[in-house]
């Protein structure tokens, strides 16, 4: 008496994996340029915080665009008022806090928020 019993996944069931596998997939597709730019945004950071120099806000904005461009950081992914330097004590802090706002289907978007600070190295040694 042999069972006719079938292992194994089915068509229907193969069919289902395959579009949770593509719909995730796809997701990362999207989501990773996002994550790349942001690298190259740490490492400009990382940058300017070992070279030191910087004593205002908006040397601060004009360096940091100059090496995000080597990083092939999109100009219009951070905006002048997202880079902001403060203070504490004699540390300064360049910080850089921005949303990016990814399309993904119909009228579902992805909004990712990034935030990263770095302390800067004193213009004046002391």
């Amino acid at each position: 008496m042999g069972s006719n019993k079938q292992a194994g996944i089915t068509l229907i069931g193969f069919i289902i994996v395959l579009v949770v596998v593509g719909f995730f997939a796809f997701m990362a597709m999207k989501l990773f340029p996002a994550y790349t730019e942001y690298g190259g945004v740490v490492k400009a950071m990382n940058q300017m915080a070992s070279e030191g120099g910087i004593e205002d806000v908006e040397t601060a904005r004009r360096q940091l665009a100059f090496k995000m461009d080597f990083q092939y950081v999109d100009s219009s992914t951070i905006k002048p008022k997202d880079v902001t330097l403060t203070r504490s004590g004699n540390q300064a802090m360049l910080n850089v806090s921005y949303d990016k706002r990814i399309p993904f289907i119909y009228n579902i978007d992805f909004l990712l928020h990034f935030e990263k600070s770095v302390p800067l190295r004193s213009a004046v040694a002391g």
